[in-house]
């Protein structure tokens, strides 16, 4: 079975964001930027299911600017065996990336993709529902556990009410969800050997997918800074506080 691992290139989660002086976006000039963090847990549930012997190959793929080569060669460093990046210049819209995500599906006829249920820059979580609805595959969103049987895919889902467990034909389509495992970091000696695996570029136009923006960044604003609290002497005080603020009668 041949697995393909979607990644994406993001600010870093231990960098504290900021925001453009004229609100336009997140600053991203000179900050750390690594793999989604998702999307980590992707790779390496890509790798468990090749150590079980379960999948043949593991292909990871990116979309973004040249500089998501670093992304790439992180999952192969990790264990992938071969990476795609799809320059495209500016931020791509999810369906744009399901698209183009549609079109490597139909060119590499994976039996699973297994992608970071969503980025933590834009928080979307719509990449994977959209190549799903576009492949006509089943979904397992949030993955918590992948079991794999044959052509079957059992996957437990985190829901609001508990764990559901789906049972999924291949292809398929799973996203993961932060408890399905923990990430490995690549060791020295591969991440030299992922310097000599192969890694192609391809252009949108190459497969013939537009990622010309549909939506309009309006403005981008920090979110209001806390106040500070203050400490009261007894309930009754509390109460008194409380009605001057509007929030008790």
């Amino acid at each position: 079975m041949k697995v393909i691992v979607p990644v994406k290139r993001v600010l870093d989660y231990n960098v504290k964001p900021r925001v453009k002086a004229d609100g336009s976006g997140v600053d991203l000039a000179n900050v750390k930027m690594s793999m989604n963090p998702f999307d980590e847990i992707a790779v390496e549930e890509a790798i468990r299911l090749k150590e079980k012997g379960v999948a043949t190959e593991i292909v990871a793929v990116s979309i973004g600017e040249a500089k998501a080569q670093e992304t790439l060669r992180t999952a192969l460093a990790m264990g992938a065996d071969r990476a795609i990046l799809v320059t495209a210049e500016g931020p791509v819209e999810p369906l744009a990336v399901a698209k183009l995500l549609k079109a490597i599906c139909d060119e590499e006829a994976p039996g699973l993709v297994i992608l970071g249920k969503q980025a933590i820059d834009d928080d979307n979580n719509q990449t994977g529902q959209m190549l799903a609805a576009l492949t006509g595959w089943g979904q397992g969103t949030f993955a918590s556990k992948i079991e794999v049987d044959g052509d079957k895919v059992q996957v437990t889902r985190e829901v609001d009410g508990g764990l559901e467990t789906v049972s999924l034909s291949t292809p398929a389509i799973v996203t993961t969800d932060l408890r399905l495992n923990e990430p490995r970091y690549a060791s020295l000696p591969n991440i030299m050997k992922a310097k000599s695996k192969p890694l192609a570029q391809k252009t949108p136009a190459d497969y013939g997918v537009d990622t010309a923006p549909r939506l309009t960044i309006v403005s981008v604003a920090e979110p209001a800074k806390r106040q500070a609290g203050a400490k009261v002497a007894d309930v009754d005080e509390l109460v008194t506080k409380l009605k001057a603020m509007g929030v008790a009668k």
